[in-house]
């Protein structure tokens, strides 16, 4: 008697490539300002989030099995609130920059770094599911390091400058920095997401599954056919 198969999930690569476009629309928006402010980096960090964090949920059940979706969740709900917080006008200080993307980038690179570290330990060397851990780690650790990053730029930091070809004075602020390092770590994770979104990867033994799966037909016991 044979069983309904099971629900085909979305690839993982879905996912990844809508994160990717997101992480690139973060990256431009700040990359093509002409002003690095904290309510610039406050209100495109919402965005980013919150856009993030809604398609990590749905990803938790359309993409990922059961036993799998809690990493999904954590990150999806984690990533909405910071959004959320972000949203408010009136609180997009230094600040609140710094106070809102630190532990974001802490909490969310630390929950994805340990789970593609325990995926890639329990997948089989050439699966799926071993170049999906791979991308986790990866991308767990630089949402790690830009949060270690923004912790040493120092939020009251100024250095007057001035350029004789314009014949003006300029000011390097510490947001400018910490702006800057948030739309640099987009603009990597978007390229880094878009590879592994279009890069081939070994198709899952679904044959060999099925065949151990099918019933074998025993000889009769009285002799050959």
């Amino acid at each position: 008697m044979s069983t309904a198969p099971a629900a085909r999930l979305m690839p993982v690569r879905y996912l990844q490539l809508a994160r990717a476009v997101m992480a690139a629309i973060a990256a431009a928006l700040i990359t093509f300002s002409t002003v690095h402010s904290a309510q610039l980096g406050v209100s495109v960090f919402s965005g980013f989030a919150i856009v993030t964090g809604l398609l990590t949920l749905m990803a938790a059940w359309s993409v990922y099995p059961k036993g799998r979706r809690g990493t999904a969740l954590g990150l999806g709900v984690l990533s909405i609130i910071a959004g959320m917080i972000g949203g408010f006008p009136p609180i997009r200080t230094v600040t609140m920059f710094f106070a809102l993307l630190i532990p974001w980038a802490i909490l969310t690179g630390v929950v994805e770094l340990v789970d593609g570290v325990r995926s890639r330990r329990a997948a089989a060397a050439g699966s799926p599911q071993r170049s999906e851990a791979r991308d986790a780690v990866t991308v767990g650790i630089l949402t790690v390091v830009l949060g270690l990053a923004l912790l040493l730029v120092p939020g009251q930091y100024a250095l007057q400058y001035y350029i004789a070809e314009a014949h003006r004075h300029f000011t390097l602020t510490g947001t400018t920095i910490a702006v800057g390092i948030f739309g640099g770590y987009a603009a990597i994770v978007a390229v880094y997401l878009g590879i592994a979104a279009f890069s081939p990867r070994a198709a899952a033994p679904q044959q060999d599954a099925a065949a151990s799966e099918t019933p074998t037909t025993e000889p009769h016991p009285g002799g050959a056919r």
